[in-house]
């Protein structure tokens, strides 16, 4: 996995909680909440995946 893939997916989740949030007005609270809580997840694995291209691999 290299920097261009997480940060493509990094991106393309604040995005789509972007219209979650401000676009989808029309559609029932609970899918709004779990199309956020998908954006989340998206976020926070870009987070946790250069997290760890950060730190380099432990010797084995």
């Amino acid at each position: 996995m290299n920097w261009a893939a997480v940060s493509l997916v990094g991106v393309f989740g604040v995005l789509w909680l972007g219209v979650v949030v401000f676009a989808a007005t029309a559609s029932p609270g609970w899918v709004r909440a779990g199309q956020a809580v998908f954006g989340v997840c998206l976020i926070g694995w870009a987070v946790r995946r250069s997290l760890s291209l950060l730190v380099p691999a432990r010797a084995r």
